[in-house]
């Protein structure tokens, strides 16, 4: 029996691993599968078939598995002990064998059958490489063109694959627009529809306001100054701690800049959003003390083992502190990672004597 031969294939198999790391093996052993399903959909066959591959010269040998019985039945399944023997005497009833078929046109199938293959196997290593290129870029920031933009979704268009924001990663006081060119944050890298990996991209974490901090000012991108802690309110106000081990470096003085130009930078990639920088403090009450800014404040009392901070300010102060609709000592507790409850200085006295009191 002739056998169908591509010795072509193997060399396009073989040129496709050098230049695209796809494994000989895998694309043959992936075009053996296909043939078998190629096999029974063109020739409607009742027979359990293999298809096998020459690694060397891409021959490709199609054989229905029977099982060898005394006096077979179903010719399709089965084949007698005495046809069976005259291909391979040792053996026995009970036994399988591989018998060899040539189906007509089947080369021509064979080779549509692995020109697709390849052609699905190349766009999936496509896909993982893209997707490893940007799984390795998660943490960064990237630029896009808004490709679609509707109340549920903004999709970008990142160059090599598609960038999704979703409904909560995006500034709910910004309005997004098709072919606007904006900043994200690479939040997730996940496998979209057909295996395809899809971007997710954020505006609203608070890493973003991190790495645009970082973008801007190269003492933090060099590691002069940390970013100790960020808490933030897409659209309205984040809060940024930063600290320096170096006593000649200011932090927040470096991070505003002149005339505060920096951080008007960040400011204007964020649309307007307000950015506090404080600097960060080893000893609680000082770090709460400063994240409560522009509040003044005139005591901290803290309770080391609940985390939980009492403090007082100014009675003209007390609005400023706590914030519209409490935004400012929430940020505050956010950044600090610490419980805050805000008195004035009236309440607290009044507190004090109904203590006293009882």
């Amino acid at each position: 029996m002739k056998a169908i031969d591509n010795k072509e294939l193997i060399l396009a198999l073989e040129e496709l691993e050098k230049e695209k790391g796809i494994k000989k093996e895998y694309l043959l052993e992936s075009i053996e599968t296909a043939l078998v399903t190629a096999y029974k959909r063109n020739f409607d066959a009742l027979e359990n078939v293999k298809v096998v591959m020459d690694k060397q010269t891409g021959a490709t040998h199609v054989y229905a598995i029977k099982e060898v019985m005394k006096k077979a039945n179903d010719d399709a399944l089965e084949i007698s002990l005495e046809e069976a023997k005259k291909i391979n005497k040792d053996l026995k009833v009970g036994d399988t064998v591989d018998v060899e078929i040539v189906p007509k046109d089947f080369g021509r199938i064979a080779a549509q059958t692995a020109k697709q293959v390849i052609i699905q196997k190349l766009r999936e290593a496509e896909r993982d490489i893209v997707f490893a290129e940007f799984n390795d870029r998660k943490g960064e920031i990237v630029s896009g063109i808004i490709q679609k933009a509707d109340k549920n979704i903004v999709v970008m268009d990142l160059g090599r694959l598609e960038g999704i924001m979703p409904p909560k990663e995006q500034i709910p006081t910004e309005k997004y627009s098709v072919n606007q060119k904006i900043k994200g944050y690479v939040l997730d890298v996940e496998r979209g529809e057909k295996g395809a990996p899809q971007v997710i991209v954020s505006r609203s974490h608070p890493d973003f306001v991190r790495k645009l901090l970082e973008f801007e000012i190269p003492e933090i991108y060099e590691g002069l100054i940390e970013i100790k802690s960020v808490s933030r309110d897409p659209g309205y106000r984040s809060k940024v701690a930063v600290y320096s081990q170096n006593p000649d470096i200011d932090p927040v003085g470096s991070c505003v800049g002149q005339r505060g130009i920096r951080i008007q930078n960040v400011i204007n990639e964020l649309n307007g959003e307000k950015i506090d920088v404080i600097e960060w403090d080893a000893d609680p009450a000082i770090f709460i003390s400063s994240s409560l800014l522009p509040a003044k404040i005139l005591a901290v009392d803290i309770k080391e083992e609940e985390k939980f901070a009492q403090v007082i300010v100014p009675d003209d102060q007390l609005s400023l502190a706590i914030g519209k609709a409490g935004q400012n000592v929430r940020l505050a507790a956010k950044l600090t990672n610490w419980k805050i409850d805000i008195k004035s200085e009236t309440q607290f006295r009044e507190m004090l004597a109904q203590n006293e009191e009882a």
